[in-house]
């Protein structure tokens, strides 16, 4: 009996949450062991589906860099990366397209559906919700940054109850275009801002920010990560993750969370209970 009241007060602990984010979306970042391992994977569906049946409108973009990487050796093309951006030639995007819409996405959404959810792979080449230009040609070749989000695609989506999986590939502006590469963080920060959305949450393999003695951040602000960086507290991989989750609070997000995508249930841990689990971002 003990064991059953205690399943019942959990439930009411997440009772003001969930009435908090009723019918609001929330831009999820799906990416590192999260998205490799098949524990993870299974975890991460159901937590999507729990926030489904719920009321909140979740969004799901996707990254794949490794499985690109797996694909371009595999094939004996070069992978080359200039300040930790991929170096994106003709050849290379076609591999990147295969790997992101024709593999990844559509083995998320057959998850996600296969859970019972109602889940819809797109790119942002479809219907050109997403356009780009080129970050700097001659440096990066076909890795683009974001120009444009439509955001009533997504929003259709949404208000016919599907669960957008959204591949980082945006389209370019002149006819047979191959499309642009796209940084799955910042498609993530732009499409979060650009909908309106409440929240976004990246899942990455680390607790969160972390302090120089690896402790975690559990909030921080815009003018407290400007010093961290200054000071080199916060460097090299983090620094593109709290710069994208600055440009969506920065763009009208309540929100931006850093989670670590290795815990059980990193998503409702984050959303239902008063701790939460990783570190959030706010102005």
């Amino acid at each position: 009996m003990q064991k059953k009241i205690e399943t019942v007060k959990t439930l009411l602990e997440a009772l003001p949450f969930i009435k908090q984010f009723a019918n609001q979306k929330i831009v999820i970042k799906y990416g590192g062991s999260a998205q490799t391992s098949p524990q993870l994977k299974e975890q991460f569906a159901e937590d999507i589906l729990l926030m489904y049946l719920v009321g909140i409108r979740p969004i799901v973009v996707h990254g794949g860099g490794k499985s690109i990487t797996d694909m371009l050796d595999a094939l004996n093309i070069e992978s080359k990366f200039i300040e930790g951006q991929r170096v994106t030639t003709k050849e290379v995007m076609r591999i990147v397209e295969m790997i992101l819409s024709g593999e990844i996405n559509k083995e998320i959404v057959s998850l996600l559906n296969s859970h019972g959810a109602k889940a819809i792979g797109i790119s942002g080449k479809d219907a050109h919700f997403v356009t780009a230009e080129s970050l700097d040609f001659a440096k990066w070749g076909l890795t683009g940054k974001i120009k444009h989000v439509d955001a009533s695609v997504i929003n259709n989506l949404v208000h016919e109850k599907f669960i957008p999986v959204i591949a980082p590939i945006a389209a370019g502006e002149e006819m047979g275009h191959p499309g642009f590469n796209i940084n799955a963080d910042l498609a993530a920060s732009f499409i979060a801002k650009s909908i309106g959305a409440k929240k976004i949450i990246f899942l990455t393999d680390t607790a969160g920010v972390l302090d120089n003695d690896k402790q975690l951040f559990t909030s921080l602000t815009k003018s407290e990560i400007d010093a961290l960086k200054a000071d080199g507290t916060i460097h090299g991989g983090m620094v593109p993750k709290v710069d994208a989750c600055l440009e969506a609070v920065e763009g009208g997000v309540e929100k931006a969370h850093i989670i670590d995508g290795r815990v059980e249930h990193s998503l409702l841990l984050e959303l239902f209970t008063s701790e939460g689990v990783g570190t959030q971002i706010t102005l």
